[in-house]
This record gives structure tokens, sequence and C-alpha cells, in this order.
């Protein structure tokens, strides 16, 4: 297991890719029986789902592993419904926000109208491409528990699991409509927007990247409450630090990197905490600046330029460094009390910086 002390994910990656593939197969064989012209919703999901660190399922498998539980097929099937509830979360979200891209690839709902309108077919194509996309998203909602619930771990196992399992799911649910609610309330409730945009990252995205993967693979061993009170400190923080490292990154990122086009989350209009804390700090000129351009989905290149230099300018990039250091921080320090194996607690070492370091 060095390998996968080293680099723990990417260790686990031709396994979670291999359950995924067998999983899809089934589906397609299924839908394909109803009709073939429900082949390329497969297509469309196989091709979302081949991307991806798989840093989900790492937690959730070292989870598992950190209650001195072996390796087996069983946990890695269960850690692997993690990618079909993120693709989920996914294809709902690029819908929400009209984004043209997800991993270097069209977004599902913009590869469906492009079908439509290169087919002829009648009606709109952009109503074709969200509707194709909303079910494809609930398909995998759906896929997600069905591979949790057949992937050979006992009953009593999937038992413990399950709670974990149904609140991350309505926790994300809610955290999607919090982040639609501030996009269209933000300007109209300039008080509190920092806490909720911490509200935000909390809910959509940092409890089902990090803590409750951990409390899924922990909760599916029987570990004890101590060890997965530990997983919520541990994964919490480090949850939080992954997606304000995502938020920099969606604001200053490279493309080649993220797979999306260049500061889309300005053009979406997303109030993150980077929007938060440069409205806190900005001069009149620049909060005019902000409010111009945030949101303006034809923003142009001298537009990005201009509210990238005002988040800059007004110390909002600095602070959120200053935050995701503390985090990571937090997130070590309650590793080093956490009673785990020395092999899991070297992996989650290391997990730390996966999901952190990343380039932009």
């Amino acid at each position: 297991m060095q390998a996968a002390v080293r680099d723990p994910a990417a260790a686990l990656r031709p396994h979670v890719e291999q359950v995924l593939r067998e999983f899809l197969d089934r589906q397609r064989d299924v839908l394909g029986q109803v009709s073939p012209d429900l082949l390329p919703l497969v297509d469309a999901a196989a091709d979302l789902i081949a991307g991806g660190k798989r840093l989900r399922p790492a937690f959730c498998y070292w989870g598992w592993r950190g209650t001195g539980a072996a390796e087996s097929r069983p946990i890695l099937a269960a850690a692997s419904c993690l990618e079909l509830f993120q693709a989920a979360a996914l294809i709902h979200d690029d819908l929400m926000d009209g984004s043209d891209t997800r991993r270097g690839m069209p977004s599902v709902h913009r590869r469906f109208a492009e079908t439509h309108s290169a087919q002829g077919w009648q009606g709109d194509s952009t109503r074709f491409g969200s509707a194709a996309a909303l079910l494809l998203g609930d398909l995998f909602l759906g896929w997600s528990d069905e591979l949790l619930r057949a992937s050979g771990l006992p009953d009593e196992a999937l038992g413990r699991g399950r709670p974990v399992f149904e609140r991350m799911r309505t926790e994300l649910m809610g955290g999607q409509y919090l982040d639609v609610l501030e996009q269209a309330t933000g300007r109209i409730r300039p008080a509190g927007q920092t806490d909720r945009a911490l509200r935000v990252i909390r809910y959509k995205s940092a409890k089902y990247s990090v803590e409750h993967p951990l409390l899924l693979g922990g909760s599916l061993a029987g570990a004890t409450p101590g060890l997965l009170a530990s997983y919520s400190e541990y994964g919490l923080a480090l949850g939080e630090a992954f997606q304000l490292r995502d938020d920099v990154l969606g604001v200053f990122g490279d493309p080649a990197h993220t797979g999306k086009p260049a500061a889309d989350d300005l053009r979406e209009g997303k109030r993150t905490v980077l929007v938060a804390y440069a409205l806190e700090r900005a001069s009149p000129s620049q909060a005019a600046t902000l409010d111009r351009h945030l949101g303006d989905h034809g923003l142009d290149g001298a537009g990005v330029e201009a509210l990238r230099g005002v988040i800059a300018d007004t110390g909002a990039l600095d602070r959120v460094e200053r935050l995701i250091a503390d985090l990571v921080a937090r997130s070590a320090a309650a590793l080093e009390s956490a009673e785990v194996s020395g092999e899991a607690r070297d992996a989650f070492a290391a997990l730390i910086g996966a999901a952190t370091d990343r380039s932009v």
C-alpha cells in the first residue's frame, strides 16, 4: 500500500473506474432493452465520469480503513457510488448555472442541445438539452443509491451507512438552493454576505466532498463515535479549504487545468467568499465595478481583468488564501489526535495536499 499512501486517490482510481465501467455496462443493457434511442444518455454518462480525481471515493475508502477494517471489493464498490452522486450534482449545477463546459467537454445540457440542432429535430434545442440533462442527473442520483445498495456489503453495514448517505443527499440539495438564492438576492441583502457564502460552501460542497464520504466509510465499517467525531473535525475543515481553493480557481484558474472557461464563476455571478470579502472592503468605485460586471454572461476579457483586479486589490484573494491555510492547519491538527492506524494516518495526510494543493 505504499503507493496508496503517497497518492491515495490515484492508487484507488483503477479500481473505482473498473467498478463504474461495469456498473454502466449493466445500465447500458437495461436502457438498451428499452430503446436504442436511450444509449446516448449512457454515452454521456460514461464521458462525464471518465475524468476526475476520485477524491470522494478515496475519503470513503480510507474512512473505512481508518477503523482497522481490511480492503475489500464491497467497500470499493460502495465508495465508487460517490462518483455517481457527484456526477448528478455536477450536471444539475451546470444546468442551473448555464455553464458551457465541464472537464474540458461540453456540459451535458449543451451536448444534448447541440445534438438536437445538428439533427434538425423539432422544437427548441436549449429546452431539449435542459430536459435531457435533468433526466440524466436524476438517473445518476438513483444510480448512486443503487450502487451503494448492490455493493455487496452486509445489510447491517448498509444500515449503519444509509443515514449518512441520506443526510448527505439532503444537505447537498439544500446547499444548492442556498447558492441559487444568494445569486438572486445577494445584491439586495448586503448584510451577512460572508456568513451566507460560508454556509453555501459548507453545505453545497464541503460536506459531501470530504466529511460525508469519511463518515460513510467509517459508519459502514462500524467506527466508534469518537473516531466519527474526529473524521468530522478533519473532514469539514478540509472540505471547506477544498471548496475555497475551487473558488479561487473559478476566478483565477487556467482553463487547461479547471476544464471550464476562465472566470466562469464571475460570469455566473457566484456570490463566493472571495466576492463577499471584496465587497466588505471595496471603495465606492470598486463596488460599482463589482455591481456592473458580476453576473454579466457576456463578460469580456477586460471585464474579467477588472473584477480580478478588485478582488486582488481589496485583499480578498489574500484573505481567502489565509483562510485556506488556517483550515488546512485545523484539519491536520484533527488528524494528529485521531485514533487511526499508521497507514490510514499517512493516507489522510496525503489527501490534505491532494485536496488543496491544486495549480491555477
